[in-house]
């Protein structure tokens, strides 16, 4: 679905913190940064990506640095990160240039899938983002 120049594909889950979620078919799942978080921030030049282990749905999981811009995202999900995107250290742009394929942040073996109830549909953000202007 589109927000004005803004990508959210349909079938992933986004939380109200610039973050996408990909289910995966071994029951885990994939994170990264929206499109819309992508294209705002233009380039990131940092990444301080999350160490493996535990993590709580609304808890920091990710820092970002851009030439005129530093935060944390928040994570959309609990579970145990199992994996992370280690090209992102040397080539944190491939979020810019492709924040829903190469620029993934981390893989999470999900602790609570009633969590996904919280999180929106491509149609809910957008929806949301319409309501929410102010956002960005």
């Amino acid at each position: 679905m589109k927000y004005k120049q803004f990508d959210f594909p349909d079938e992933l889950l986004y939380n109200k913190d610039y973050s996408w979620v990909k289910l995966d078919k071994d029951g885990s799942a994939t994170v990264g940064v929206t499109d819309l978080g992508a294209k705002l921030v233009k380039q990131f030049v940092f990444v301080n990506l999350p160490k493996l282990g535990g993590v709580k749905q609304g808890e920091v999981y990710v820092s970002l640095e851009s030439i005129k811009w530093s935060g944390h995202l928040k994570s959309p999900v609990s579970g145990r990160i199992v994996k992370v995107n280690a090209n992102l250290i040397d080539s944190p742009e491939l979020i810019n240039q492709d924040p829903y394929g190469k620029g993934w942040i981390m893989k999470v073996e999900i602790s609570n899938p009633q969590e996904l109830k919280s999180l929106l549909s491509s149609k809910d953000i957008v929806n949301w983002l319409n309501q929410n202007k102010e956002v960005f």
